[in-house]
């Protein structure tokens, strides 16, 4: 298992692509600034110990060690050990919406960009709880499977789109049921089913499906993405929305008494899309009053840093670059590889004259 133990100096590596570019326009400044002076080929004759690509060499040998100075400040580790641990936590599904509809950008920049975000904040307040992903829109499918990995459930979030599931529609019922059948069989485990979705529900019962999940101990908690007016469903990606059989714009909407009701059947609460930063502080609060218990989990432990290989590699790229120097080596300045070529040019203007 590979990770880094300081992550924060990752962000230096924006750095580099800065650096490049201004490397870029000095260097067309020195060129224009060169071509202004004279002529480019009659400067080179009178300078002949100057090159003009050592230092942009140079350079970027720099860049390349700095790179990997920061990979090497960012210590990367491997862990050598699968170890079983004792954690404390609660279960919790996550039961996100992925049809068409969730495209619509009445809240920005789309309601199911907005479910990410949600989703996301919430998996970075989780500590020793599990957590598993059902995505649905006439169809309900486990996206990730229970787990309390978090970085695989940030990955698994960033890949889902509206078009992961092939069958529209908004089967929240069916979603809340496969939802109960994706937790562990451990018991004793306190647990939550979280929707997101816009509400609209044309599939199936999903007041029954939550009321179900209640009576066996599960809290349904829902969250609203949208707004009450509305908006249109873009579609194609060049400013096309969908529209009804006779050529209207379909408006697609919130549906909140829908979501509240799945929520109060289910002993949760709902959560409105206007304010999802204090709801999501809200849930998390409620989650964390939950009892956690006790259940085994393996990590990897026993983690080695393994810097000193890239260290090694940035005091070789150093060495290289302060033995290439930025003025051309005397004895080798008077070797032309193009010599010949210069002949014939010769012979042939000699031929025309």
């Amino acid at each position: 298992m590979f990770r880094f133990g300081n992550p924060e100096y990752l962000y230096l590596l924006l750095l580099i692509p800065a650096l490049a570019f201004i490397q870029l326009i000095f260097s067309y400044r020195k060129r224009m600034a060169l071509e202004r002076f004279g002529n480019t080929d009659l400067l080179n004759h009178l300078m002949p110990d100057v090159s003009l690509y050592r230092p942009v060499v140079k350079f970027y040998l720099l860049l390349l060690a700095l790179m990997g100075l920061i990979f090497t400040l960012a210590a990367p580790q491997f862990g050598t050990r699968l170890q079983t641990v004792q954690r404390q936590g609660i279960e919790i599904m996550i039961a996100l919406d992925v049809s068409n509809s969730m495209n619509s950008q009445d809240i920005q920049p789309s309601r199911l960009e907005r479910a990410k975000q949600a989703v996301a904040r919430l998996t970075d307040r989780l500590v020793n709880d599990r957590i598993g992903i059902v995505v649905f829109a006439g169809n309900a499918y486990v996206q990730l499977p229970i787990t309390s990995d978090y970085a695989s459930a940030r990955m698994f979030l960033n890949n889902i789109t509206t078009d992961i599931v092939p069958t529209q529609g908004t089967a929240i019922g069916r979603a809340i049921d496969l939802s109960m059948q994706s937790f562990t069989q451990q018991e004793d485990v306190n647990r939550a089913i979280i929707v997101i979705s816009d509400g609209e529900n044309h599939e199936d019962d999903a007041i029954g499906a939550a009321r179900r999940a209640a009576e066996k101990g599960v809290l349904v908690y829902t969250v609203g993405m949208g707004s009450p007016e509305g908006g249109p469903i873009p579609i194609g990606g060049s400013g096309n929305f969908l529209r009804d059989r006779n050529g209207n714009v379909v408006i697609t909407r919130l549906d909140e008494q829908m979501l509240a009701d799945i929520a109060q059947a289910g002993n949760g609460e709902y959560i409105p899309a206007n304010n999802i930063r204090a709801g999501i502080n809200q849930l998390m609060n409620e989650l964390s009053d939950l009892e956690r218990a006790d259940f085994e989990t393996k990590v990897y432990t026993d983690f080695e840093n393994q810097y000193q290989y890239i260290a090694f590699l940035v005091l070789l790229i150093l060495i290289i670059d302060f033995i290439i120097l930025e003025r051309k080596n005397k004895l080798l300045r008077n070797i032309d590889l193009f010599t010949v070529n210069k002949i014939e040019k010769e012979k042939g203007s000699l031929t025309v004259k």
